[in-house]
Order: structure tokens, then C-alpha cells, then sequence
């Protein structure tokens, strides 16, 4: 699911790798489409700023450093910025009062690299987002002790999902029809009473204070054996810190404590940029379409990757850098300042609307309409009731698989002729890597076939009401067309 739209990963590798593998795979497409001579490594961006007359060329001067500290200055057309949003470690040492009489040794997660100095120890690691349940599960595993503090808890999914799948198997089109046709409070009941039907959330104090789908959830299928088994405790906010004793808002305390890990999220910055090329809005820099400064003379600045989802992260870049190529280039044109920071302001109102939104979290998007809404401005948008009409085996696979980037590649600019191959054999190549032991051949019920086919019938018409919803005179002119011509 984490694959780039033209190149699909090895069908043996493993569908959760290791970063090795993620590693290898970044290698081999560099190495594929020949972009490795365009890099130039181990040098790092000291400052980004408009040339004189970038109101007329739209042109930066970038300075750079290389490895042995030699600067040099450059002049581009036009820059994109990748650098993420996990760069700036938040440690709030002032919310924690006390800290100056810590006695043992503390660290940001972002500095965390391995279990092995928590060794016989007791560790309190603060903030239950996936840094912090997996440096709490992990440590567990050698630590004396775990103490995980959380101020307002968490959702707590499982990577390995129903009938052992991948859990971003099931984020598809028919889902997020599904989402937008039922209503919210019974999407949050419906989903929450999947999960506590694992482990009641509540029981291992896990519950949070926000609705399931107001923010993305924990993804850890260790942390509840961990917490059942006693080896991660499970604890408030941390109140206080007395030489090697820590206190919780309860009361309760932690004795002999030896290292405290802050898993307390990052700050955002862009420190290379000057301040005024950016917009703030609420708790969020501002960007058009999550990609775009809003407010520049001349659209040759672009954001990739500054961006938070419920799906993997190189597909959504991948569009960006799709969708900043194709302005730079001039075969698409920005609105106007003013039009783009409307459309701004008016997204943040949705994030805010929809996510538990905090200073540290204002990042929030929701993956299938985010990518289908870049796709729309490329001119790369699967259109489903052309596929409906004209080759239903796909449209099945595009509206009921997990949404692929393959997907974005059937059609329009950068159309890629192994895309419907590709979406065809993906399961395949999920399936693969299981399939280390062979078994006979299995029988299929009619139960499963019927059972099928109403949840065909459902996606159908699903599909026919979305498409009446987005495009409302599609269906009627379709039908004007196919009705019989009175003489």
C-alpha cells in the first residue's frame, strides 16, 4: 500500500518490511528511473531566500554546506521543501515541574534508538502516540519496569486487522462512501465497539477522551499483551518530579525511577525559509491544497510531505510532487492569493471541524479524499462511472480494493500502461509473502459467494449515489442518451 503509482514493491518482500527492505526499494527506484546522478549527497540547506527580481522570475538563491563545511550559493527556478515534520522534537521540561532534581537520565523519543540503555531499569515514558507505545513495548521487553502516562489516552488498532490482513488493506473507495453516507456518531459506536471487543479500552485505561475518528489512532498490536501482562502500567499525566520519584495526577507515584523518555511530539518550522513566505492559520502553517504558500508572487515554492494521515505517506507525496511538477511547469495555474488563502482558511475550519486539533497536531487529512482531490487538479482521477460502463472488472477492483496509488496512473498525464495489471495482481502480492507452506486446495461456500454478491450489490449502489451526489447531471444525461429516439 506504501508503493510508488509506477513501481510496485518486490512481490517476496514482506508486507510490513523492515527498514532495510524500505531502504532497498528506495534504492532500487532511484536506481530505475536514474535519479541517483541528480542528488547530490551529504549536503545540507543552510538558507532559502527570493532573488531581487523574484516578483519577475520567481527564482531562489539557495546556500548550501557541503560535508568538509564549504559553502556555495545556487540559483533556482523553483524549490521544493521535504523535510517533514519530525525534525523539531517538543520537550515541554517546563510542564513537568521538578525535572531539574531528576536524578536519572531523560531524552526526547526523537533521540531514542534502541531498548538496550533501559537494560534491568525503570522507565516512565510520557505520551501514548506510536513513538511512545512502541518505545513502551520495546523497552518492556528488558526493562524492570514501564510506566506509560498519557493525558488523554488513546484508540489502540491492530496492524495485523481481520482474517490476518494488513490493516490499510481496508481504506477503499466503498469505505469512504460508506463514511460519507453514514452519520458520524454511529461510524465512532460502530468502530469503538470493534475495538473494545479486542480489549475494552476503558479496562486497560486506555480510553481516550476523544471519539475514535476524531484523530488517528494508535496502530500497536504489542501494547495490550504488554499492559495484561504487567510489564507497561498504564498511568496518568505526570504532575511532578521529586529527585527519582515520579508523582501522577492521581496520586500514585513511580519509585527508583532511572530514565524518563518524552514521546511529547515535534514543532514545526521550516528555519532555512524566511518567516513572511509563510501563512499561518489556527494551529497549522497554511498551505493551498497542504503544498502551496499562499501567499508568493509567484507559485515556485513547494511543500511535500507536511501532511498527516490514515494512509501511508510516499503515495500522498508522490501526488504532491505530481501536483507541485505540474505548476511549476505551467501546465496547471494556481488561483489567486487571495481565492487560495480563502480555500485555506476554509480547510482548517474542516480540520478543525472533524480532528482533535492541537498545537502539535493540525495536520490531519483524510487519505482517499485528499488524494482523489489532488488528482482531480493532475487530471489523474480514476473516473468510476467510465470504468462502471466500460470495464467493470476494474472499476470492482478500483472502488472495492484498497486504494493503491496504481490507481492515479490509468489515465491522464503520466498514464502508466502496467497500472491495471498492477491493481489486478496487488492482493497477490500481499498474499505472497505467506504463502510459505502449501496447503490443498480450498473449498468456497456458497454462504461466501452470496454474501459476495450483496456486498456487490451495496457497492453498486453506493457508487451510483456518489456519483449522483458529485456530478448530479452525469446519470441523467447518460440515461437521455441510451433512451429510444421517438420518430
Amino acid at each position: 500500500m506504501m508503493c510508488y503509482s509506477d513501481f510496485p514493491i518486490p512481490a517476496d518482500y514482506p508486507n510490513y518490511m523492515h527498514h532495510s527492505k524500505i531502504l532497498k526499494y528506495f534504492r532500487m527506484y532511484a536506481e530505475h528511473f536514474k535519479i541517483l546522478q541528480h542528488i547530490r549527497f551529504q549536503t545540507s540547506v543552510k538558507k532559502v531566500t527570493q532573488r531581487p527580481d523574484f516578483s519577475r522570475t520567481g527564482q531562489w538563491e539557495v546556500v548550501t554546506e557541503n560535508k568538509d563545511g564549504l559553502e556555495e550559493k545556487h540559483i533556482f527556478d523553483a524549490v521544493i521543501c521535504c523535510s517533514g515534520h519530525f525534525n523539531y522534537p517538543n520537550l515541554p521540561l517546563k510542564d513537568f515541574p521538578g525535572i531539574e532534581t531528576f536524578e536519572g537520565k531523560y531524552f526526547h523519543s526523537w533521540d531514542y534508538k534502541g531498548p538496550e540503555d533501559m537494560h534491568g531499569k525503570r522507565v516512565v515514558v510520557i505520551g501514548i502516540g506510536n513513538s511512545g507505545g512502541d518505545i513502551a513495548v520495546e523497552g518492556s521487553r528488558v526493562a524492570e519496569q514501564v510506566y506509560l502516562s498519557t493525558r488523554s489516552g488513546a484508540w489502540v488498532i491492530r496492524q495485523v486487522s481481520d482474517n490476518g490482513l494488513p490493516v490499510d488493506r481496508f481504506n477503499t473507495r466503498f469505505l469512504h462512501v460508506m463514511f460519507k453516507l453514514l452519520p458520524m456518531s454511529f461510524l465512532n459506536w460502530l468502530g469503538e465497539k470493534k475495538l473494545n471487543a479486542m480489549y475494552d479500552h476503558a479496562v486497560y485505561g486506555l480510553k481516550p477522551k476523544h471519539r475514535l475518528f476524531s484523530q488517528i489512532p494508535v496502530i500497536n498490536d504489542d501494547l495490550p499483551f504488554k499492559i495484561l501482562s504487567g510489564s507497561v502500567l498504564v498511568k496518568p499525566n505526570l504532575k511532578e518530579i521529586r529527585g527519582s520519584t515520579v508523582v501522577f495526577d492521581d496520586g500514585s507515584t513511580a519509585e527508583n525511577v532511572d530514565l524518563i523518555v518524552f514521546a511529547t511530539g515535534y514543532n514545526y518550522d521550516f528555519p532555512y525559509l524566511p518567516k513572511h513566505v509563510m501563512y499561518k492559520s489556527g494551529h497549522r502553517v497554511g498551505l493551498y491544497k497542504h503544498v502551496f504558500p499562499p501567499v508568493l508572487e509567484q507559485p515556485t515554492l513547494g511543500i511535500v510531505g507536511f501532511i498527516h494521515s490514515d494512509g501511508s505517506i510516499m503515495p500522498q507525496a508522490e501526488m504532491q510532487a505530481r501536483f507541485v511538477t505540474r505548476v511549476f511547469k505551467g501546465h496547471k495555474k494556481l488561483p489567486s492569493n487571495q481565492t487560495m488563502i480563502k480555500a485555506v482558511e476554509k480547510d482548517t475550519k474542516n480540520i478543525e471541524k472533524n480532528y482533535v486539533v492541537s498545537r502539535l497536531t493540525p495536520l490531519q487529512v483524510d487519505f482517499v479524499e485528499y488524494m482523489d482531490d489532488l488528482a482531480k487538479d493532475i487530471g489523474v482521477r480514476p473516473s468510476l462511472l467510465w470504468l462502471f460502463l466500460t470495464d467493470f472488472p476494474l472499476f470492482m477492483q478500483v472502488f472495492w480494493g484498497p486504494l493503491t496509488a496504481y490507481q492515479y496512473r490509468l489515465m491522464g498525464p503520466g498514464k502508466w500502461d502496467g497500472a491495471r495489471r498492477a491493481i489486478f495482481t496487488q492482493l497477490d502480492r500481499m498474499y505472497q509473502p505467506l504463502r510459505t507452506r502449501q496447503l490443498g486446495p480450498q473449498e468456497r461456500s456458497t454462504a461466501g459467494r452470496l454474501f459476495k454478491w450483496s456486498l456487490l450489490l451495496v457497492a453498486g449502489g453506493s457508487a451510483v449515489y456518489y456519483i449522483q451526489v458529485h456530478n448530479p447531471s452525469v446519470i441523467p444525461t447518460l440515461m437521455s442518451k441510451l433512451r429510444p429516439q421517438t420518430v
